[in-house]
């Protein structure tokens, strides 16, 4: 048969192609922009057709069914990225969380949890068979080569993308047409906080250096500040609709690169149909699986490698939480360790860890004495190297642990710095800045204090 003819034998109803789910099975899924809602609202609604079926999935950009009160002994959800929709359900124990650095959840789905069944959203395939993963190839192409049922939701959407992202229509069990808009994750409005965070990044950035920089404000904010840069580089496991006029105006050409050079390299997209019209038959960006694109030795290939990435919490020895509060679960590793160790080894290369001084509309310290209790280490002390807030950049390669705590509190947010400083003296047993140090410090923490009063009584702080 051609590969029309092996198309159209394996078209199939939404209906008869989740028939072939058994009890017991376990079903790994797309993510985000690539998950294949089509599919798993079938599955939603003929639920009590299923009996203890596990889903297995990453970050959803929509709702999470299977946490409903009505799923329990038809489906159970395991994660292995918190969303919205699924984080307080992880902290009551009715959702299942597997934590994992991200260049190795292929093989942990593979080899660790096992699923029989793979669903994926693709592309129509072309004049020769082939569909593509299009914006999320990262550990979802790799189910297709193990799992003895894979369901295909063929997408017009989904963009046709370049790389390691296409596979011909003969190693699909069956397909589903089911046409409709991918998810979206549109920009917000840079805040001026995060212009701040991203002006300090850019500075940080030479001509030349290949980067890798997720999606956000922080994200968005960098590459507002990257016009006057030449012949960058990008590497990075997700983009954002962020760098899409600066790889069309060139400012990123990939030309300095000594892996894939002149060709973008991603892991997966989260961005709107800007970001997606970009990326559509696209020969200058590849796609490719997770486990190559974030494997540290592989993004070490390149020379100058800054990786930026954000976080929740550090405290005064350098350890940063991203992933957890306290107990409970917020988002997940990620890809953070992943590039921060691959620019740590990358020749000139630097990792950035950036974030706003303060949470909660100012009211609790970012930059903390001691992390707070239950919380997780996402990336340990002794891969930290630069820390940047609105107020500055924090180096902390080669410092000691007096010399990390001093240049923290340095960046904290005037407010807390008062605290941090007593609780350095309580720490170390030492005075943290000379008395010269110490008066420009109260100088800032004074003016500081007066802004933020006179805000919040509305007066005129001119």
């Amino acid at each position: 048969m051609n590969w029309e003819e092996i198309y159209k034998s394996k078209l199939v109803s939404v209906e008869e192609a989740i028939s072939s789910i058994k009890e017991g099975d376990k079903i790994v899924t797309g993510f985000a922009c690539g998950e294949p809602f089509g599919i798993e609202r079938a599955l939603e609604e003929n639920y009590e057709n299923f009996k203890n079926v596990e889903i297995i999935s990453m970050l959803t950009l929509g709702d999470s069914p299977w946490v409903r009160p009505e799923m329990k002994d038809h489906f159970r959800l395991n994660c292995l990225f918190a969303s919205p929709s699924n984080r307080k359900a992880i902290s009551n124990g009715i959702c299942e969380f597997t934590t994992s650095h991200f260049y190795e959840i292929p093989d942990i789905i593979e080899n660790y949890i096992k699923p029989r069944v793979s669903i994926v959203m693709v592309s129509p395939p072309d004049e020769h068979g082939y569909v593509s993963f299009g914006t999320t190839v990262d550990y979802t192409k790799g189910t297709t080569d193990y799992c003895e049922v894979v369901i295909a939701q063929v997408n017009k959407y989904m963009p046709r993308t370049f790389g390691n992202s296409i596979k011909h229509v003969r190693d699909f069990t069956y397909f589903v047409e089911i046409d409709e808009p991918l998810p979206e994750v549109k920009d917000v409005e840079i805040t001026e906080t995060e212009m701040k965070i991203g002006k300090y990044c850019a500075s940080l950035i030479n001509d030349g250096d290949c980067l890798q920089l997720g999606i956000g404000g922080i994200p968005n904010a960098v590459c507002a500040q990257l016009w006057e840069k030449k012949d960058l580089g990008l590497h990075s496991e997700l983009v954002g609709d962020g760098v899409v006029d600066l790889l069309e105006a060139g400012v990123i050409n990939n030309s300095k690169k000594q892996s894939k050079a002149g060709r973008t390299v991603l892991g997966a997209a989260f961005g709107s149909s800007k970001l997606n019209k970009y990326l559509n038959n696209n020969p200058s960006v590849e796609f490719h699986p997770i486990d190559y694109v974030n494997n540290p030795s592989i993004i070490a290939r390149n020379d100058n490698v800054v990786s930026i990435n954000s976080c929740l919490q550090v405290d005064l020895l350098g350890q940063v939480v991203s992933d957890t509060v306290g107990l409970n679960q917020f988002s997940a590793v990620g890809g953070q360790v992943d590039f921060v160790r691959g620019a740590t080894m990358s020749k000139n290369g630097k990792s950035i860890i950036a974030m706003p001084s303060t949470a909660k509309k100012g009211l609790i310290s970012r930059i903390v004495p001691i992390i707070t209790e239950g919380s997780a280490v996402t990336t340990p002390r002794n891969d930290v190297n630069y820390v940047v807030t609105e107020y500055g950049i924090a180096q902390l390669k080669g410092k000691t642990l007096k010399e990390r705590a001093k240049a923290l509190i340095k960046i904290a947010h005037p407010r807390f710095r008062p605290h941090l400083i007593i609780e350095y003296i309580k720490r170390f047993n030492d005075e943290p800045f000379t008395k010269e140090e110490l008066n420009q410090q109260a100088d800032v923490i004074k003016e500081n204090f007066v802004v933020d009063i006179k805000n919040k009584l509305n007066l005129d702080t001119e």
